[in-house]
């Protein structure tokens, strides 16, 4: 069976799903003939049928297929119904936030769509904030229905994992009000959360919790972990959240991310225009984003 990943990628004008297989790029269209889902929602809305013909077409595949280097990306899912960040979940990455306890259960926030951004698209630092930070993470993407009343393994609920920057404008931490962090002004600015490049079926990953993660900034390694530790793990997150809300098709979960932020640096160091931040996370894939 060939390994492969999905993506969307803008061909002829328009937003396609896409499959990366042996190192080259076919239109979902391609594999699946007339009738292919015509975004990755679908796919994932009836994920056990599609991942399972899929893989069928890998084995099967015609035709030299494209260099992905020369596809211009859009996020892989473009309207989940649900992006869920869980914060401090790494022991390394609360020891630099100079957090003294352990979180007794996964924290997690809400962001909006409009976060979202794609591989090699330029990320506009917003002029309301002067501190922005990266945060390389793993995301999970649902491939069904996880809730409240579920009580079987929730990895069998996950469609694949991608990867993630999860950006932050730190000001409001270093200025944080009486009140509390604003998680709305630190986390929501427009393309706050690019995503991608590849989603990569749950089937090839081995261990979620054994995946090392890497990020760069102008080529500079800034953080270099593994999932391994991670305070909760992928599953402890999916029962945690899934006690609360239902997940569902296509939802992404960003998983928190290991030591090596900016705003725990001494001296601190923040994004700026023309700075290139590269995440990788071991098995799937590369993520590259320019600032401006």
């Amino acid at each position: 069976m060939s390994d492969y990943k999905l993506g969307t990628a803008r061909i002829d004008g328009s937003a396609t799903p896409v499959v990366l297989v042996a190192g080259r790029v076919h239109t979902l269209a391609a594999l699946l003939g007339e009738g292919a889902p015509a975004t990755l929602e679908a796919v994932f809305a009836d994920w056990p049928r599609y991942e399972a013909e899929i893989a069928a077409a890998c084995k099967t595949i015609s035709g030299d297929g494209r260099d992905p280097k020369t596809l211009a990306y859009e996020t892989p899912i473009a309207n989940p119904r649900k992006l869920v960040c869980i914060g401090t979940n790494y022991h390394d990455h609360l020891e630099e936030m100079k957090v003294t306890h352990l979180p007794e259960f996964p924290y997690g926030f809400m962001r909006p769509q409009t976060c979202l951004a794609a591989h090699g698209e330029a990320i506009p630092l917003p002029e309301g904030a002067k501190m922005y930070d990266w945060e390389a993470e793993l995301g999970i993407v649902m491939g069904r229905r996880y809730g409240p009343s579920d009580k079987g393994d929730p990895l069998e609920a996950v469609a694949g994992y991608t990867v993630l920057n999860d950006l932050s404008a730190r000001d409001w931490i270093h200025n944080r009000p009486f009140v509390g962090i604003d998680w709305v002004m630190q986390k929501s600015w427009d393309k706050f959360q690019p995503t991608g490049p590849w989603i990569t079926p749950a089937r090839y990953v081995a261990d979620p919790g054994d995946l090392d993660i890497e990020l760069t900034v102008n080529g500079v390694v800034k953080q270099k972990s593994n999932t391994g530790r991670m305070i909760f793990s992928v599953a402890d997150i999916l029962r945690h959240l899934a006690g609360m809300m239902t997940l569902e098709p296509g939802d992404i979960i960003a998983t928190g991310t290991p030591a090596g932020v900016g705003f725990g640096r001494d001296p601190q160091e923040f994004l700026k225009p023309g700075d290139v931040a590269r995440v990788t996370v071991e098995g799937l894939g590369t993520l590259e984003n320019t600032f401006v």
